[in-house]
């Protein structure tokens, strides 16, 4: 025993165990890409971390890349202190950085609006489609440049491969153009993915009804539907529409040709817009704007039609109710209903410029209205509100001058269709009206099997039998 040391310290020598000294736990991370350690100080009489001991743990470990000096120091510090320390980072190495070969990246903004809905607005769920919708020219998606790899290193000093990583990307396929690094729509229509190709279609096709599970059917070209619309839903088509089962009409504009296999059923203010040819089976309760012919094959009832060509109807076809307006004459087998609504019938005029000459006969009756009622007010005023009245009036009398210019604009250039007819091959009910160039004929007795036109010579309505 040394005579210089106390007694006590010597047997606490004596007593010293192993287990008692200050250690690192060493725990390997990510495929050895890191090292981290767990600092323990000593316990009791155990001997502390020393730098000797850190450089022995590091070289047993064959750590020997990417040291973290100053985490270590720092650690090691606070644990000569009688600090625990976890979890410090001994080693870090170079991740390898994986190779990704040149790809085209969809466009992540397709079928997405451009405006997150506030979360407590209503949501009209007729208004989501299933259906991604491109316009031409619009961005499909974008070639992305090859990434070279480049091998990385662990802490044992150890080379890690790098990988080739291949991107879910996908291919360009029908109506679609690569410029640049971008691949673009050629047309406008619907964007399909058939195993990883973007192509896009000029038709749309749905196997089933227009319901919540389609939306509103807004497309550019052609569509074709298998099921029934149902009430409440739109159809804005730039090409041609067939319909296999029946149309419950809301509101509807198709550019082309419409066909409807069932038949087109409104609720009163319901309207198709046509820019071709109208096929249907029947019309209820619906209005009909179309630009060229409109065939039915059995009855239009309650409904208003307006066609810059004809109307055709088969001989067991019927017109009951409404008003049609039909530019180059209307053929059906039978017009009315007794005890029903009176329909009115009218050829031979654009209908276009019979409506503007209408909406300005009712402007000019409003006008009238108010002139006269002006009038009877301003003998019971006087001073500085009678000239205001005075004023007003002479505004009127102005507004009532241009709305009779225009009709007379509109009567010296509205098209007729003089050799327009009306043909029905069964009967015309009582209490019809039937309009031929802006000439009147008011039913009060059967016609049968007639055709009415419009004699130039006469000046009136000639019936004659078929």
């Amino acid at each position: 025993m040394d005579p210089e040391k106390p007694e006590d310290e010597a047997i606490n020598i004596a007593r010293r165990d192993l287990k008692d000294d200050g250690k690192i736990i060493v725990t390997f991370l990510n495929n050895n890409l890191e090292a981290r350690g767990d600092f323990f100080p000593p316990e009791g009489y155990g001997a502390p971390v020393t730098e000797e001991y850190l450089k022995n743990t590091l070289e047993s470990y064959s750590i020997v890349h990417g040291i973290q000096h100053d985490e270590i120091k720092k650690a090691y510090t606070e644990c000569l202190d009688g600090a625990i320390v976890r979890n410090v980072l001994l080693a870090r190495g170079e991740a390898p950085v994986n190779e990704i070969p040149e790809y085209l990246q969809m466009n992540p903004h397709l079928g997405k609006s451009k405006e997150e809905m506030p979360q407590r607005r209503a949501v009209d769920h007729r208004a989501r489609s299933p259906f991604i919708i491109v316009k031409k020219d619009q961005v499909l998606a974008k070639l992305r440049e090859k990434r070279p790899g480049k091998d990385g290193m662990n802490v044992l000093g150890e080379p890690v491969n790098f990988q080739v990583i291949t991107p879910d990307g996908v291919s360009a396929g029908e109506n679609t153009r690569m410029e640049g690094n971008l691949l673009l729509a050629s047309i406008s229509g619907q964007l399909l993915e058939t195993k990883k190709e973007l192509s896009v279609s000029d038709s749309l096709v749905i196997k089933g009804s227009v319901s919540y599970n389609t939306g509103n059917i807004i497309f550019p070209g052609d569509v074709e539907i298998h099921g029934t619309v149902s009430d409440g839903f739109k159809i804005y088509a730039g090409g041609s529409v067939n319909i296999r089962q029946t149309f419950d009409v809301t509101d509807s504009v198709v550019k082309k040709d419409l066909s409807v296999a069932g038949g087109i059923i409104g609720r009163g203010q319901a309207m198709v817009k046509v820019g071709g040819n109208l096929r249907t089976k029947f019309v209820e309760n619906c209005r009909v704007a179309c630009r060229k012919t409109v065939t039915v094959d059995l009855e239009i009832i309650n409904s208003n039609i307006y066609t810059m060509e004809k109307i055709e109807m088969s001989e067991k076809g019927r017109i009951v109710g409404g008003e049609i307006y039909a530019f180059q004459g209307i053929r059906t087998g039978g017009i009315g209903k007794k005890a029903g609504k009176a329909t009115r019938i009218h050829c031979g005029v654009d209908f276009a410029q019979q409506q503007e000459k209408e909406k300005n006969n009712s402007i000019l009756k409003m006008l009238a209205a108010k002139i006269t009622r002006l009038k009877e007010l301003i003998d019971s005023e006087e001073g500085e509100k009678k000239e205001k009245m005075e004023a007003l009036l002479a505004k009127l009398f102005e507004e009532q001058g241009k709305a009779q210019a225009k009709i007379s604009e509109i009567l010296g250039t509205i098209d007729h269709c003089w050799d327009t007819s009306l043909e029905v091959t069964g009967e015309i009910v009582p209490g019809t009206l039937i309009e031929i160039c802006q000439t009147a004929l008011f039913v009060t007795e059967p016609l049968k099997n007639v055709k009415i036109t419009f004699s130039r010579g006469l000046g009136k309505l000639v019936t004659e039998n078929l």
